[in-house]
Parts: structure tokens; C-alpha cells; sequence
């Protein structure tokens, strides 16, 4: 659907503005997000609030410039895929990753239900040792 892939366009411009509260206003109480393993944030983590303790405020702390550059969304009924590039400094490191990654979003009634990561973790973790 276009208004998914619409609402989905939308959250990564939140979140490249620093508007979490925009992004976190998307989700479903009950969403699953998961990090791929190898990401260094990996697991499973239920609600926004997980999220954010898990996910947002680690990459925040962990990460000089950390970005998303999103380059193509597929939508197809409730699932889209955003295909892109995410970049940064690790700070304990001081190296620069650039890694190309799918995340799949999936809605139900209208709110993100589930977010499932997927990465070139090789990548990331050159830029954690």
C-alpha cells in the first residue's frame, strides 16, 4: 500500500531529524523489533520503549554521525521493505562503517506491528574491533 510506504519514507526523515518521538508515535504497543545477530544491538525487543533502551539510545551513545540512507522502499498489502545504507563512527573504535541493509516492516490496523533487520554484519563488526 502507498500509505505504508508513505508512513515508512516518513519515519526514516524523523529519524534522520532526531524526531524519535515521531517515530515511536508509528509503532504498535506490543511491537517486536529485531536486530539482526552480529549487529551489536542483537535481539528481539517488545515495545517502544525496548526499543528505545535497546536500540535508539545505545546507537545515540555508541556512534559519532550515526545515519540512514534510505534509496528504496517495496510495499506489497502490510509488509514493506526499505533497502538502504546506514553509516557512522564507532566511538570505542574510531572506524567508519558504511553497510548496505533490508528492513522489513510489517503493519496491522494501521500501526507498525514488527520491524526485522537484516545487515551485512561483517561490515559492522570490521567497525567494532
Amino acid at each position: 500500500m502507498a500509505g505504508h510506504a508513505d508512513t515508512i519514507a516518513n519515519l526514516y526523515a524523523a529519524f534522520a531529524r532526531g524526531d524519535i518521538l515521531t517515530v515511536l508515535s508509528s509503532f504498535s504497543p506490543d511491537i517486536t523489533w529485531t536486530e539482526a545477530e552480529g549487529f551489536p544491538y542483537a535481539g528481539t525487543f517488545v515495545g517502544p520503549v525496548a526499543v528505545v533502551q535497546n536500540v535508539f539510545a545505545k546507537l545515540g551513545f555508541d556512534w559519532d554521525g550515526f545515519a540512514v540512507a534510505l534509496h528504496e522502499l517495496v510495499a506489497d498489502n502490510e509488509t514493506v521493505v526499505a533497502l538502504g545504507e546506514c553509516s557512522g563512527t564507532y566511538r570505542a573504535t574510531g572506524k567508519s562503517v558504511k553497510a548496505p541493509f533490508a528492513h522489513v516492516w510489517k503493519f496491522d490496523a494501521g500501526r507498525i506491528r514488527s520491524f526485522r533487520q537484516h545487515i551485512d554484519t561483517a561490515v559492522i563488526q570490521h567497525a567494532l574491533r
